[in-house]
């Protein structure tokens, strides 16, 4: 990712932590009782498309692997591969996954991966930090490094959210401040199809609102709970809807199995 404000928030206070939850989780994600159940099934969502055993697994932004849901996604692979820049995040991996980990902390587009050597790759939240013009060359360096036959599952977010539509419309400021200070550039969803000549292309729902959005619509008490339960029903019934409106998806590109 760039040396910008990215790389400066995840070196100095991004992975920093207060009562157990780093300064990215405090801004960015939400913890509130009522949607814990949610949040946790979303994350679990990565592992359908994850294979059932492996050599090696690449993390490409690993960060800290915050998340109980996150360590999860390695559990059937020999090694994890955690890239990040921020020497914190790297260093609290290594806590985590100790010698089943290999661990990179420099710029991916610099470091020398082998071509189809890994069973499966994961980056979470990470490409739409990557300058827009540096988004097409790293995901064609993830692709040629997957093996033939291995997912690629990328969480990315959707520029053409329903809810954003609706804020411009009404002209009412619903965005928490902190979330623009970070560089962010997102393409839409048929920007990921230019990807089809080197292997399947699939956009599912991950997650249909920021968490600060989640904050507004859902109150933290039983009912809020009771509509995160709907909405992730609707989600994995209705995935072409949700993922063509709504803020984050996963995408999938599943390598050629001839390269």
């Amino acid at each position: 990712m760039e040396k910008n404000n990215i790389y400066n928030f995840y070196n100095t206070i991004g992975w920093k932590q207060h009562k157990n939850i780093t300064k990215d989780s405090d801004l960015f994600e939400d913890h509130r009782k009522n949607s814990q159940e949610y949040v946790k099934k979303c994350r679990q969502r990565i592992n359908k498309y994850i294979p059932i055993k492996g050599d090696h697994i690449l993390d490409f932004a690993s960060g800290p692997i915050q998340y109980k849901e996150y360590l999860e996604y390695s559990k059937n692979f020999k090694f994890r591969h955690c890239v990040d820049f921020s020497k914190e995040a790297i260093s609290l991996a290594k806590k985590k996954l100790k010698k089943r980990g290999k661990y990179y902390c420099e710029d991916f587009l610099k470091i020398h991966f082998k071509k189809n050597f890994f069973d499966c790759i994961i980056s979470l939240h990470t490409i739409y930090h990557i300058d827009k013009s540096k988004q097409k060359k790293t995901i064609e360096k993830l692709i040629e490094i997957a093996k033939p036959g291995a997912p690629i599952i990328i969480v990315y977010s959707n520029p053409n959210c329903l809810i954003k539509n609706l804020i411009k419309i009404v002209k009412i400021f619903l965005f928490n401040k902190n979330k623009n200070f970070l560089y962010f550039h997102t393409f839409p969803n048929s920007w990921w199809f230019q990807f089809n000549k080197f292997g399947n292309i699939q956009i599912h729902p991950w997650r249909s609102f920021s968490s600060q959005h989640q904050k507004l619509l859902f109150p933290d008490n039983f009912i809020g709970k009771t509509l995160f339960r709907i909405l992730f029903f609707l989600e994995d019934r209705f995935k072409k809807f949700f993922s063509k409106y709504f803020q984050y998806n996963i995408i999938i590109i599943t390598k050629n199995l001839v390269s």
